[in-house]
């Protein structure tokens, strides 16, 4: 599932004549494009999708959006690691079939 999830603006730099951003997302940071937010500064939130912020929130929104998707394991689900989570599915399945 790909989720818009709010985070906060770190710092801003231009690289290859692109806006990009430092975010964090409740502790997972990632690099994401402002183009679509030019006048987005640091310590701002926004909603990113795919790697694209695409509206400014306020922090009080964003806090309480990014604590209902860590209680629900939802941070998990879109930035955790793609192979542990394979990992750990396919060993919840052996434990299964061992067990039947």
């Amino acid at each position: 599932m790909c989720l818009a999830v709010p985070g906060r603006v770190l710092d801003i730099e231009e690289r290859d004549g692109t806006r990009m951003a430092t975010v964090d997302f409740g502790g997972v940071v990632k690099e994401v494009c402002l183009e679509y937010l030019p006048d987005l500064r640091v310590g701002e939130y926004a909603i990113v999708h795919v790697g694209f912020a695409l509206q400014r929130l306020d922090e009080e929104s964003a806090r309480r959006t990014l604590e209902l998707f860590a209680e629900l394991g939802m941070l998990q689900e879109e930035f955790g690691d793609a192979w542990e989570t394979a990992a750990t599915e396919a060993g919840r399945d052996v434990v299964r079939e061992a067990g039947q």
